[in-house]
């Protein structure tokens, strides 16, 4: 098939690059970039130069690309509120595109106004855009228009939301600690995020209301049926990439069941790693796959059920994730393509 990844000089699109370039159903036929128009895909990324070949960065216009007739499927890896410069065209020119941005994540005009400050700017678009977490997410498949989960809800979100669709947890006081690598923040060149200010230092940020707070909410209170009470809490990690995520939320149920309910969920999820009770998962043992460890414990005294997760934020939580979807969507193996 024809891509073209739009936004490819940054973090989310250079792993889209490495992923769908060793991709065997996949041609890659344009990889756009506004500051490295011109350039050699090969002299940013040298490791895949025997892959990509003269393959150029190109500095393209919507309208360019909706054109395009030997393009089939567009990856959008932009910041909010530049995405839907790209794909109302698209959409409208019949391509499919699969969204990394958080234009098309939400189902309510009025969350998004709440939660990044202004209108929704192609409202009319939401409902035609699925939220697609690949191992839960049923009935997408014919969309035209595909919104990638973020990566803290990745890994908020599958392992909490087939306890919440049984009854397995309680849907208030739930608390969730997440730790995130520096390339979460992109490539933006600010003074907190020098190696100095960030080297052997934790801090926490966007507290109370992060962004991502809006998706997870809004997910889990469509798998709850139900409001849901959630104290999102993220924090800055000195290590390059990754995510750890610690929830606490009430419960009656026994760990048995808590862990019967994710083998039934998962079963066939070949991404989901189920580690034993009483085992905790480590960012260093995710970083480079496309995998999600979780694992559980019951706290008998307090009867808080304690999750811990961990993703590589730039795979399982952007790039990997969004290739898994075009996998699913175009009947090839969920794992084409992907570790």
């Amino acid at each position: 098939m024809k891509i073209a990844i739009v936004g490819a000089s940054g973090y989310s699109g250079e792993e889209l690059i490495r992923l769908l370039s060793k991709h065997p159903e996949v041609e890659l036929c344009s990889v756009t970039s506004r500051s490295l128009a011109g350039e050699r895909v090969s002299k940013h990324l040298p490791a895949l130069a025997h892959l990509v070949g003269d393959l150029e960065f190109s500095e393209s216009s919507p309208e360019e690309l909706a054109k395009n007739k030997a393009i089939d499927v567009v990856f959008l890896a932009l910041p909010h509120g530049v995405s839907f410069e790209y794909a109302q065209p698209l959409y409208e020119a019949g391509k499919t595109i699969i969204d990394l941005s958080a234009d098309f994540r939400l189902n309510s005009p009025t969350n998004y106004k709440k939660y990044y400050g202004k209108p929704h700017p192609a409202p009319y678009l939401l409902d035609a855009a699925p939220y697609v977490i690949p191992e839960i997410s049923t009935g997408w498949e014919e969309a035209q228009l595909i919104a990638c989960p973020g990566c803290y809800p990745t890994s908020v979100l599958i392992p909490l939301i087939p306890l919440f669709k049984t009854g397995l947890i309680k849907h208030n006081n739930l608390v969730i600690n997440s730790y995130s690598g520096i390339s979460g923040a992109g490539k933006t060149l600010r003074d907190d995020l020098l190696f100095k200010n960030r080297n052997e230092s934790i801090k926490a940020y966007g507290l109370p209301v992060h962004r991502h707070l809006a998706e997870i909410q809004e997910q889990l209170d469509k798998a709850a049926f139900e409001d849901v009470k959630v104290q999102f809490c993220p924090h800055l990690a000195p290590i390059n990439r990754g995510i750890h995520t610690t929830i606490v939320v009430p419960t009656h149920s026994k760990i048995d069941k808590i862990y019967a309910n994710w083998e039934l969920a998962y079963a066939s999820s070949p991404f989901v790693n189920i580690l034993p009770s009483g085992t905790f998962p480590e960012t260093q043992d995710v970083v480079g796959s496309n995998r999600i460890d979780i694992s559980a414990v019951h706290d008998s005294t307090t009867d808080n059920l304690i999750i811990t997760s961990t993703i590589d934020n730039l795979i399982k939580g952007a790039g990997g994730q969004a290739v898994q979807i075009f996998n699913k969507k175009f009947g090839f193996p969920e794992t084409t393509g992907l570790l």
